[in-house]
């Protein structure tokens, strides 16, 4: 189960003209909002990774915002994990449970996955906040993924396992962002 303690999420690769091309793409960016802000409330810490942002573009400005108080990490490899940058920030936050979220499916959010299970996270990704340009990529990597032991989960599954009860004292604030 997910532990608020022992969490972080991950934002992968939103960015430019390649974000507007993906299958259902006012979901995801809902979603990975919603992710976004109930880390925030949370107190859950969130890197956030950028693909080749001089060729791709940067974040798309509706998630762009919501992390404007952190530092982007910029990457060539499809996978965060081949990038220095992004294991010493993964490794400073000191969590063991990964929340994956961003584009594409079938490329770098995969390799991601597969790299964080590698090196012994716990990796669930959020299937109603990855996509990629076909709703066929996006299905095969979730079944991959799910093959390799990742975490397959959605939105709002992931919030109320976090929360566990809604005696939580931020059950209201998070029960909004889902409604």
């Amino acid at each position: 189960m997910l532990q608020i303690h022992n969490c972080c999420l991950i934002v992968v690769d939103v960015q430019g003209k390649l974000a507007q091309l993906m299958y259902d793409k006012h979901v995801l960016f809902k979603n990975i909002q919603i992710l976004i802000k109930a880390a925030k409330i949370l107190d859950i810490p969130v890197l956030w990774c950028q693909q080749c942002p001089d060729s791709l573009g940067p974040t798309v400005p509706e998630i762009a915002q919501l992390l404007a108080d952190n530092e982007s990490i910029n990457k060539a490899a499809f996978s965060c994990c081949g990038s220095g940058e992004f294991n010493t920030r993964l490794n400073e936050l000191a969590r063991q449970q990964v929340l994956l979220c961003g584009i594409e499916a079938h490329v770098c959010i995969y390799q991601t996955a597969v790299d964080l299970l590698r090196k012994g996270f716990g990796v669930d990704v959020i299937a109603d906040a990855v996509s990629s340009r076909t709703a066929e990529n996006k299905q095969i990597a979730l079944s991959r993924m799910a093959g390799q032991g990742v975490n397959i989960s959605c939105t709002e599954m992931a919030l109320f396992e976090l929360l566990k009860t809604a005696e939580h004292h931020q059950f209201k604030q998070i029960a909004k962002l889902i409604k």
